[in-house]
Order: structure tokens, then C-alpha cells, then sequence
């Protein structure tokens, strides 16, 4: 039976400086830890809460992907989500513990983007004249027929920016036609799940994963098949054998959420084979593919798809910034009507005026000139970072860095719980996640997921230097 906490009506502050998504976390969030909600407890749908707080479902799916990242509820598929059992008397109405005067933490400041951050780009060094001066041109250019309904399959120029964009930097050869615009990856699983799936299809699904990806595809019934990932990516020949029929498969090749590798040529080839012999389709989700720092970015998988079987996605939360909900997907031509009527149904497209700002960002080069700007920013903020941690912590931990991506590992040899030491980093004011909640079926290690492209060089140190008051302890001995 579902139970929703009764003892406060939540209201969504719309207006507000914290997102709807955190409003509606930290609303569950305390309902479990005061034990308004108790271990296996259920929650309300996505879909009913959505209708509920009358916002969008993408919104309840983020916030109920972080109270599963952090071990409060668990998803069961059509069974729904519920709060973990793991929990038992572990966080209900659990004291807050008093810090020794000499461990006190202060935590950084809250209301704008928390330190170590996950896919957040660097906010700081956005050209922000560029993009106003672009603003102003396209809203006085704004003509009374596209401030009407938008086109549900998107704005046809930025579809066209896209398809030449992703010519020349991913190798994918695809007409404007094919090109969707959606409302950030999210709004594209969505959409992949209303259109492609029916109840308890199998989707092969990498493990570890990006836990919204589980989410949304929990939600919509899918029947989840988690596939072990190893150095070389997805283990396609465990997919074969664990679910050779399978609707779909969701894969991250050029750098794997959350473990960075990429996948091998071998195995790309062995994934298209598959979903060519059994009719699947496979969706490609370039996460972070513009930032790699060793050699070249990696061809798209969907660059050498020759029987039109793999969806890319692509989205500009992580280039520009995610305020944006801004994303595309490229189709194979056959499913494209199917599409934009489901996408009409859904949301009535993008908003126009975005569209074409975004548009004329990448037309005029900004785009292509802001990307590589970054990505030389961000190799030099990941190289500060981790010798940040390397001084601060010493021989504790180790920093697994990854050829590309936005994010660090930090793996530690003591047997300290993850989910424990982000427990502690986060009550201080950082946004640090455990690795191994990012497992489905098969464990993949304990570690900390620390965001870098939002942490400024001459932050670095002294960020360190605070998380190490906070998680240290935890840790023992001391850094250098």
C-alpha cells in the first residue's frame, strides 16, 4: 500500500532558489529520516506525483534517482519504488551527532552549484555576453508564427546545426530530418520508452549505470537486464546470454557512466551485430564524449552503424549549462513519425526562442570555440584536482583518472563505506557520490565520485583541505 508522509503538505516553491527536483528530494528525504516513511514503505508513482505537483515527470525521476543514490528507496520495476529495507533503524529519526570543536566542518555556500558537483560544467567561465547579446537579437527577431505552438520534432535550423555539427566532430552521417530536439536526456529516455517499449520488454543495461537511465526505464515497466561492464566496456557476449532478445540496449561507449572506460572496437562491433540479427535497437548516450584528454574524442558508435540500428543522444546540459533542457536524439528514419507524435503528445516541443538562440550559437562558431575551450580547462582543473587530493590526503586514496569525462574517482584502501563517507561529505556541503550505489547486480568497487569542471583552480586546495576535515576521520592517519 502506497503511504505518503501526511504530517506537512509539500508545496513547491516555483520561484524559489532550489530546484523542484531538491524540493520534492529533501520532502521524501525527510519523511524517511524522521520515520514518517518506514523500510519498504511505498512511494507514490512518478506519475502520480507529477500529475500531483503538477511539474514534470523528468522532475520526480531526478529526485527519486537521488534518494536511490544515496540508499533511501529502492526501484522494483512495475512493483514500484519503496523505501529501502536495507535502511532498518540505520537512518530513522536518527540524532544528528555533535562534532568535536576541533573536527567542525563550515560547509560552503549553499544556494548555488555545491563543490564536486556532478555534471555541471563550469558555470564560472559560461561567455555570458555572448549568449545575452544573443538573447536580445533572437527575441527581437521572434516572429508571431513561432511564438505560437513550436514544431514537436524541433526547430528545423538547430536541427540542421546539429546534423552538421555532429558530421564533422562524431563522424555520424545523418539528414536534419533525423534529428529530434527533446527536453534534456531525460525528456529522450522518456520518449525511447514510450515509443519502443511495451511492459517488461528487456533492456540490457551497463553496470554500474547512470542512475537515471534505471530510473526512467523502471518507471516506464521496462524489465531491466543489468550487464557487467569491464575495461572494455559492456560485456556484450553476457548480454547475448543473459537476454539475446532484448528490446534495447543502453550503452555509454565513448566514456562509461560511471567508470570512464571506453568501449573497444571488439565489442562495438559485436553490440551492432547483435541488434542487426535480432532486429534490437541500441542507444547510444555520448555522455561527456566532447572532453577527452588524451589523444582524440572517440568516434560515435552510431558513426559506424551501417543497418540504422542505433538512437544517439546527445544533450547541451553539460556543454552549455542544464538550465537549458536542451537535448537531441538522432533516429533511424523509420521511427521518426512515431516520435514527434509521441513528443507532441508529451510536451508540444521545445520552446522556440531557446531553440533559436542556441541555434545561432553554434552557427556563428561559439559553440565549437566555447568546446574547446573547455575541454582545455577542464584538462587543466582535473590535473589540479587531483594533485589537490594526492597532497591533502596522501597514500589514503588513490585517484583513478580516466582518458575523458567531467568526474574523478577516488578509490581508498581502508574498508570505509562509500555510502557512508559521501554520507558525511554531503551533511558538509558537498555534492560527492558513493560509486557503489551505482551498481545494479554486480559490485563495482568502493570509491567517491567528485565532479572537477566547476571547482576553479584556486579553489582546489582549499576544497580538499575541507573534505578532508570532513571524511579524514573516516579515513584515519593523515594526509600529507
Amino acid at each position: 500500500m502506497t503511504r505518503v508522509p501526511r504530517k506537512r503538505r509539500v508545496v513547491l516553491v516555483r520561484d524559489d532558489s532550489i530546484p523542484l527536483y531538491r524540493q520534492i528530494y529533501e520532502h521524501f528525504r525527510t519523511a524517511i529520516t524522521h520515520g514518517q516513511l518506514r523500510p519498504g514503505d511505498r512511494l507514490p508513482s512518478v506519475r502520480r506525483l507529477a500529475q500531483d505537483f503538477a511539474t514534470a515527470r523528468g522532475t520526480v525521476d531526478v529526485a527519486y534517482a537521488l534518494l536511490a543514490g544515496e540508499g533511501y528507496v529502492v526501484a522494483r520495476g512495475p512493483a514500484g519504488t519503496i523505501v529501502s529495507p536495507e535502511l532498518g533503524g540505520q537512518a530513522i529519526a536518527r540524532p544528528a551527532s555533535r562534532p568535536r570543536p576541533t573536527d567542525r566542518v563550515e560547509p560552503p555556500e549553499i544556494g548555488g552549484p555545491r563543490p564536486f558537483q556532478l555534471g555541471l560544467p563550469s558555470l564560472d567561465m559560461f561567455p555570458r555576453k555572448i549568449w545575452s547579446r544573443l538573447v536580445a537579437r533572437q527575441a527581437r527577431e521572434l516572429s508571431a508564427t513561432e511564438m505560437a505552438y513550436p514544431d514537436p520534432i524541433g526547430f528545423r535550423p538547430l536541427r540542421e546545426a546539429v546534423a552538421a555539427y555532429l558530421a564533422t566532430s562524431r563522424g555520424i552521417n545523418c539528414t536534419w530530418r533525423q534529428v529530434l530536439i527533446t527536453n534534456g536526456y531525460q525528456g529522450a529516455l522518456d520518449l525511447i520508452a514510450e515509443v519502443l517499449l511495451n511492459r517488461n520488454d528487456k533492456v540490457w543495461l551497463e553496470d554500474p549505470c547512470y542512475p537515471l537511465a534505471r530510473t526512467a526505464l523502471g518507471a516506464a515497466g521496462a524489465k531491466l537486464v543489468p550487464i557487467r561492464v569491464d575495461t572494455e566496456g559492456i560485456r556484450v557476449a553476457d548480454g547475448v546470454a543473459q537476454a539475446r532478445r532484448a528490446r534495447l540496449a543502453i550503452v555509454t561507449p565513448s566514456h562509461q557512466s560511471p567508470l570512464g572506460v571506453a568501449l573497444s572496437l571488439p565489442r562495438r562491433l559485436a553490440l551492432l551485430s547483435w541488434a542487426s540479427d535480432t532486429g534490437a535497437l541500441v542507444v547510444e548516450d555520448d555522455y561527456d564524449s566532447e572532453f577527452r584528454y588524451v589523444g582524440r574524442p572517440l568516434p560515435a558508435l552510431k558513426s559506424i552503424d551501417r543497418n540504422d540500428r542505433v538512437l544517439y543522444a546527445g544533450s547541451f546540459s553539460k556543454v552549455l549549462f542544464p538550465s537549458l533542457r536542451l537535448g537531441y536524439l538522432v533516429l533511424p528514419e523509420d521511427v521518426v513519425a512515431a516520435f514527434a507524435r509521441a513528443n507532441l503528445h508529451r510536451s508540444f516541443g521545445a520552446s522556440t526562442l531557446t531553440q533559436r538562440i542556441v541555434t545561432a550559437f553554434m552557427i556563428q562558431g561559439h559553440f565549437a570555440r566555447h568546446v574547446k575551450r573547455m575541454r582545455d580547462l577542464y584538462a587543466t582543473r582535473r590535473k589540479v584536482l587531483s594533485a589537490a587530493l594526492s597532497a591533502v590526503f596522501g597514500e589514503r586514496i588513490a585517484v583513478d583518472l580516466k582518458p575523458g569525462g567531467m568526474h574523478l574517482i577516488v578509490r581508498y584502501s581502508k574498508r570505509a563505506d562509500d555510502v557512508q563517507l559521501a554520507k558525511v561529505a554531503q551533511d558538509a556541503g558537498f555534492a560527492v557520490e558513493p560509486l557503489s550505489r551505482r551498481a545494479a547486480a554486480y559490485p563495482c568497487g568502493r570509491g567517491l565520485l567528485l565532479g572537477f569542471t566547476n571547482v576553479a583552480e584556486t579553489d582546489a586546495m582549499h576544497l580538499c583541505r575541507q573534505l578532508e576535515q570532513a571524511i579524514g576521520p573516516e579515513l584515519g592517519g593523515r594526509g600529507g
